[in-house]
């Protein structure tokens, strides 16, 4: 593929820093690194998984909707997180990310807390508070 023919099909990332790097020929016939923002190919296969992770999710949300767990777990299952990576993001030990899956645990939590939880899951601390109906 040629510099001028590397896909910049956006769909996902907007406004994010993280972008593709390809490789391509460049006039001169020499491979070079050239910045996509994305491939439709890549977008639709990307969109497929996100659904099946959504469909993984509902079981999770129903239970926060119960009032079972706390609406973290289901923040943790939306973002591919277990207990071990969520605590090395947040800073919190894995004993109180698991102690903080507790529904009523977790409405205890100060701001200071549930702001690192957020920051971690890259989201407000009012989407965390949520579960989208």
């Amino acid at each position: 593929m040629k510099v001028n023919e590397v896909p910049q099909d956006l769909k996902y990332g907007e406004g994010l820093v993280v972008r593709d790097v390809n490789y391509a020929i460049d006039e001169n016939g020499r491979y070079t690194s050239v910045v996509s923002d994305g491939w439709n190919v890549k977008n639709d296969i990307l969109e497929s998984v996100w659904d099946e992770i959504l469909e993984e999710c509902e079981p999770v949300r129903q239970q926060v909707l119960a009032k079972q767990i706390s609406p973290l777990a289901y923040h943790m299952k939306k973002n591919l997180q277990d207990i071990s990576m969520l605590s090395a993001y947040s800073g919190i030990p894995k004993r109180k990310v698991k102690k903080h899956l507790n529904y009523d645990e977790f409405f205890r939590l100060d701001i200071e807390i549930l702001g690192k939880y957020a920051e971690a899951l890259r989201i407000t601390v009012d989407e965390l508070k949520e579960v989208n109906e």
